[in-house]
């Protein structure tokens, strides 16, 4: 055998077992390990990563609404850009929420290289949303702005966060959709430093570019998108390092329409469920707009901020709780699986339980993080206690969702997001106000929508889980 052949054969020989040791490591994580630890060790640096992600956000908002003379006004005119922060991030969901948890069910079925295939066709997509959503909101953003509620006042502060903030989708995309990727392997721990170096980055950036170099929302957005940038570079260098039990390779970028059929059928829920919280926005600042003016705006925006507070972390949790559940139903691991559900929808309420009665009782201790103003501090302490008072149910919402989700239910997930969002949330903000003409009652939409929908979910779950935990739904994810 000639000597460069034998090299290659040797060199071969030790990617295979370089791989196997990667994916038997996986095994033992995902499918002996006693399930409470597992999901401590996943799920604790996954809440921990979507705690750190808020940050990017909410600490433009604290610093914002804190700049001298402008800031409730600024605060208010970057409140009207989150829809569009939300439809980035929602397309970043598609392909990510969709792609992920496929990926991690071919692991436990040993089927390494159809994860891969699966993880470069997310790539692609995400390419493909990144150059498309930037040039469509920079020709449309304005007109937009102005539909979500903006006045002649606070479109300069929206317009000039946005412009520069569109600039950067696609490291948005690239950090949010691809991290999904590391949590499903059971790299928690990876997955929460690429989130950590973004938004230590941003902390320390925004007080710089705002307050220091005098640049005020444009700062802000600067701070945000190099912070992204620093995120996606290390996504990137981890799924093509030999730490990545799957890797990002040239011949899986090429597009795969069955599999892309296979990514979107499952990624259209979480999709529609970031999509519809930018037509929420949408909806409560027009109506806060028409029925009571600027303030009310701003004090959306201020209960919005409040309320990632309460979903992330429980985000956070179901995220790093869902590659258990797709790993082991990949496995055949059915009795971990129902283990692993129950123990998740328990942590979940209780935690949302939790939530909602600190925020109700002290509204002002919320209000006060990211506002100083008065007047706009105590509209949000008259109407955050109704606005909050639905979210101590949606932690069981939470994690039936990842559980349908984690098992490849796409269908039934997809009605549990419509439900919430688009079939009572959207309706209640515009019909309430319309028929008792009070602005106060856009505010009641939200916790009618939470309890409703999150009685629904659980209802769903008891009476789907023994079909969706069989052979026959085994066989039917390929």
């Amino acid at each position: 055998m000639p000597a460069k052949d034998h090299s290659n054969t040797l060199r071969l020989r030790k990617e295979a077992k370089t791989a196997m040791a990667q994916t038997s490591s996986a095994d033992t994580r995902m499918g002996t390990d006693p399930i409470p630890s597992l999901m401590v060790r996943l799920a604790v640096p996954s809440v921990v990563a979507q705690l750190i992600n808020a940050l990017y956000n909410i600490v433009d908002r604290i610093y914002i609404g804190h700049i001298p003379e402008i800031g409730s006004t600024a605060l208010t005119g970057v409140g009207l850009t989150f829809p569009i922060l939300l439809l980035v991030s929602a397309f970043s969901y598609f392909a990510g929420a969709g792609g992920a948890p496929l990926a991690a069910i071919q692991l436990g079925k040993g089927k390494k290289r159809e994860a891969e295939k699966i993880l470069g066709n997310a790539v692609t997509i995400l390419l493909f949303f990144s150059v498309t959503l930037t040039l469509l909101f920079l020709i449309v953003k304005r007109p937009l702005l102005y539909m979500f509620g903006a006045s002649d006042e606070t479109i300069v502060y929206a317009d000039s966060y946005i412009s520069v903030y569109l600039i950067g989708t696609i490291f948005v995309q690239l950090s949010l959709g691809l991290n999904m990727f590391i949590t499903s392997q059971g790299q928690a721990k990876t997955a929460m430093l690429s989130v950590l170096i973004g938004a230590v980055t941003n902390i320390i950036l925004d007080p710089v570019f705002i307050f220091l170099f005098h640049m005020d929302v444009v700062g802000a957005a600067l701070a945000t998108i190099i912070s992204q940038a620093l995120s996606a570079a290390w996504v990137l260098r981890f799924l093509t390092s030999k730490k990545s039990v799957i890797n990002i390779r040239k011949v899986c970028l090429v597009p795969d329409f069955p599999l892309i059929r296979r990514i979107a059928s499952l990624g259209i829920s979480p999709f529609i469920m970031q999509f519809t919280e930018s037509a929420i926005n949408v909806v409560f600042n027009s109506g806060l707009s028409r029925y009571g003016g600027d303030l009310y705006v701003g004090s959306m925006t201020i209960l919005q901020s409040v309320m990632q507070l309460v979903f992330i972390p429980i985000q956070g949790f179901t995220q790093g709780i869902q590659p258990i559940i797709s790993y082991n139903f990949g496995a055949k691991n059915f009795d971990r699986v129902r283990k692993t559900i129950k123990i998740t929808i328990i942590v979940a309420f209780s935690f949302t339980l939790t939530e909602c009665l600190l925020i109700t009782q002290f509204p002002e201790v919320f209000a006060r993080i990211f506002t100083s103003e008065e007047e706009l501090t105590a509209l949000v302490v008259r109407v955050m206690p109704i606005f909050m008072s639905g979210i101590w149910l949606f932690g069981v919402q939470m994690g039936c969702q990842t559980t349908f989700m984690g098992l490849g239910q796409a269908k039934i997930s997809l009605f549990i997001a419509l439900l919430r969002k688009v079939i009572l949330l959207i309706p209640l903000a515009v019909i309430l106000p319309a028929i008792t003409g009070d602005v106060l009652s856009i505010y009641f939409a939200e916790p009618i929508s939470d309890i409703t929908s999150a009685t629904t979910s659980g209802i769903l779950l008891l009476i789907f889980h023994k079909r969706i935990l069989s052979e026959e739904a085994w066989e039917k994810i390929q």
